[in-house]
């Protein structure tokens, strides 16, 4: 893998597992087995390499999520096979987490790319919401766009749950309930 990859995939990981501030250079360089001088060569600092990282986190999530939400199926069995999706619960969604930290919500450059994941999967959700309508599947009252912003609260909510439980539990539970009130009449 070459040394940019490296040091993108080890900022990934920092920030999931330690937030900004806690993902210092000389920790990505570390676990990227790459030099300062290299570091510094492909990005202008901290700053540069994490926006580069969220962005990547980003693009991953979305490609996970349209797995499901663009396969076959019906609007409902999509959005359980996203929900139901194989996920590290008590870790967090690696951008849901970023949300949460104090120094990438104060840098409009760090939230950006959090922002637009976030608003990508509820424009995404509500499409497929939407499809259910004209499939019949959901009734006609159901707006697309609330139902999908609660798809996702519910979602990070639920990591939330789980972390404070340290336990996949709450998590579990609210992704099934949710399911429940989308398959509800």
């Amino acid at each position: 893998m070459e040394t940019v990859e490296r040091l993108i995939r080890s900022t990934q990981e920092l920030l999931w597992e330690r937030g900004y501030v806690g993902t210092s250079p000389k920790a990505v360089q570390r676990l990227a087995d790459a030099g300062q001088g290299s570091m510094y060569h492909h990005f202008t600092g901290k700053a540069d390499l994490a926006k580069v990282a969220i962005g990547r986190s980003g693009a991953e999530l979305r490609e996970a999520a349209e797995e499901q939400l663009g396969s076959d199926g019906t609007a409902g069995s999509r959005i359980a096979g996203y929900l139901t999706r194989e996920r590290d619960v008590l870790k967090g969604c690696r951008i849901g987490r970023l949300a949460a930290d104090p120094e990438v919500v104060a840098d409009p450059v760090l939230r950006e790319p959090v922002a637009e994941t976030f608003a990508w999967l509820q424009a995404r959700l509500a499409e497929v919401v939407a499809e259910g309508k004209r499939d019949g599947e959901y009734p006609e009252s159901l707006d697309p766009e609330r139902t999908a912003a609660t798809i996702a609260a519910v979602l990070q909510g639920g990591y939330v749950l789980a972390r404070a439980a340290g336990s996949r539990e709450p998590f579990d539970l609210a992704v099934k309930g949710l399911i429940d009130l989308l398959e509800a009449k």
